[in-house]
Order: C-alpha cells, then sequence, then structure tokens
C-alpha cells in the first residue's frame, strides 16, 4: 500500500493561538460534551482518569465506555472530520464536524445516544470555564476550522510521542498521557507515592472543590501542553506540593522560564517546533523540571525510576 501523502501529519506543526481561538473554544466546549459522557458512564479511577482522551492516529477518543452488558466510544476524526459512535454490537452514527453552535452539536451528539440505545444524563453545563454557559444555550460558540483542527491534532500527536518516551523512564506511579477536556490539555503525571496536602478550595472557575482535592491528592510532578499561554501554546511542567527553591532552578532550556502567577515552568510551543532537534530539546524540559522536583521533594528516585542501562538496551 502506498502512503499518501497528503494525509502525512506535519512534524511539529506550526499553529498560531490567534488564527484559531474561536475554532479552538468551540472544539472546547464540544470535548467537554464527550468527555461528560464518558463520565456519566465509566467507573471512577484515581484522580479521575476515567474521564480524559487519548490521542489517536485519526484525532480523539474516550476508548471504551461501559454500558450495560455491552460498550460504546466516541471519537474526534480530524482527518476526515466526523465525530464517530460506534457501539460493540455494530451499530454506529457519524456526525459531521463542521461550523454549528454549541447546542446544535449537543442536540445532535445526545439524539444520536438516543437512537443507538444509549440514554445518558450529563451535567449539561462546562467546567472550568466563566462564562459557563448552558451547552443547550449556547450559540456564542459556533467556529470549526478543519485546517486548524487539524493541525492541533498534529500538536497533540507529537507531543504525546515525547511524553510516552518521558514516560516510559519512570517505574513508580504514573498517570497515562491523556487529554483532560476541563482545560483542553494534555498531560502526564508521576508521583512520589506519598499523599500530599489537601488542595486549597477555589481557583478553578466552575469545578468542585471535591474535583480539585482528589485531582491532587497525591504528590507529583506533572507536565502537559496547552493550545494557549503563547503565540502557539506552551509546554508546562510543575508540582504539588511545591517544593521550596523549586521556582528559583535552573531550567533547560534557555528559553523556558518560571511563570509566578501560575505557579509552572513554560515553554513556548515555538521554541520546540523550531529547534533542530525538537524531541531532545522538550525530553531536556520534561526530565529537568522532574528532576527538581524530586531532588527538592526528597522523593525516592532509585526505587522510582527505571534502570537506565535496561531501558537504553532495549
Amino acid at each position: 500500500m502506498t502512503w499518501r501523502t497528503s494525509q502525512q501529519v506535519e512534524i511539529w506543526p506550526r499553529l498560531r493561538v490567534v488564527d484559531w481561538v474561536e475554532t479552538r473554544d468551540t472544539l472546547h466546549m464540544w470535548t467537554q460534551i464527550v468527555g461528560k459522557i464518558r463520565l456519566a458512564h465509566a467507573p471512577m479511577v484515581n484522580h479521575w482518569w476515567q474521564v480524559t482522551f487519548y490521542v489517536t492516529p485519526r484525532g480523539l477518543t474516550t476508548s471504551a465506555i461501559p454500558y450495560r452488558t455491552g460498550a460504546f466510544d466516541i471519537e474526534f476524526d480530524f482527518v476526515d472530520h466526523r465525530l464517530l459512535i460506534r457501539v460493540n454490537n455494530g451499530s454506529r452514527r457519524v456526525l459531521t464536524l463542521e461550523p454549528k453552535p454549541v447546542a446544535r452539536f449537543y442536540a445532535e451528539t445526545m439524539g444520536a445516544l438516543g437512537e443507538l440505545g444509549i440514554q445518558t444524563r450529563i451535567h449539561p453545563r462546562p467546567n472550568e470555564v466563566d462564562p459557563a454557559i448552558p451547552f443547550a444555550d449556547d450559540y456564542r460558540h459556533a467556529s470549526y476550522d478543519p485546517h486548524a483542527a487539524r493541525l492541533f491534532w498534529g500538536q497533540l500527536l507529537w507531543a504525546s510521542r515525547a511524553f510516552e518516551e518521558f514516560r516510559s523512564r519512570f517505574v513508580g506511579k504514573a498517570s497515562p498521557v491523556h487529554v483532560f477536556w476541563g482545560s483542553m490539555d494534555l498531560a502526564c503525571t508521576r508521583f512520589s507515592g506519598r499523599p500530599a496536602p489537601p488542595h486549597p478550595p477555589g481557583g478553578v472557575p466552575n469545578l468542585p472543590n471535591r474535583v480539585t482535592r482528589e485531582a491532587y491528592s497525591a504528590e507529583m510532578s506533572s507536565c502537559g501542553f496547552w493550545p494557549g499561554g503563547g503565540k502557539e501554546g506552551a509546554f508546562y511542567a510543575y508540582a504539588y506540593p511545591e517544593p521550596a527553591g523549586f521556582a528559583d532552578c535552573p531550567v533547560r532550556p534557555a528559553e523556558a522560564s518560571y511563570q509566578r502567577e501560575s505557579g509552572e515552568f513554560v515553554l513556548p510551543y515555538e521554541a520546540v517546533a523550531t529547534a533542530a532537534d525538537p524531541d531532545r530539546v522538550l525530553s531536556e524540559f520534561l526530565h529537568c523540571t522532574y528532576e527538581a522536583t524530586a531532588e527538592l521533594g526528597g522523593w525516592n528516585r532509585a526505587a522510582l525510576e527505571a534502570d537506565s542501562n535496561l531501558w537504553e538496551h532495549h
């Protein structure tokens, strides 16, 4: 089979936030709707890992969601620009990803589930945004640029490859590489194995305190990619709780900096995309921010990190 060049994903694609912010914000609301459907049916997993999306060769998927005696999944396909709902009995529904208000996307998605015999009730307004317009009333967000959506998926695809490599070097408790629809960011988190102090209430708009308490219930070093916070998005890394001296640690590459308002190190996406070796630059950022957390926080690194000789041989 000949690989179709037109379908190849650009390596570390470029996408200015200002060029797709309306599409980004609409897509954010669409992903919240689908994510809440997964939340309604998936069994609880620590840190809310059961609600996330995963990057696929075509877009983003919920993975299999249990329902009664079977299962279904929902995938955003950013190659053919479709939303696919598939049930284990072979039935399916396909919705077109195109410019449409959130209210219409919400009605179409819930209607398609009903046609498939899947009864679902969700909290019908978004989280982690302000204002939180109810989905059924949201006609403000109605943009969809297919080219921008595809480029964003390409950003997630290449970032997730780097994060998977980074995750493989840790043998302690670690999250999957997944996308949280609340903040619309790709993330991967490592844990020390110790509990964390209760997360202070507030700080995240339209999000119950019980959610953040569970999310930050254990000591962690987290990294991710967010399609905001810079000209082309940004990579980030933070620690919870933040150990003394973390903000003053020298971090590589030189383009990375500590943002005191958000309490995290930030590396502009464009600094990675334009580098001679983007994977090496991002890996350097991920490893040195983790090492700062682990050293200053007194983590048992010998027990938590993989044998480098074994991994290099593999």
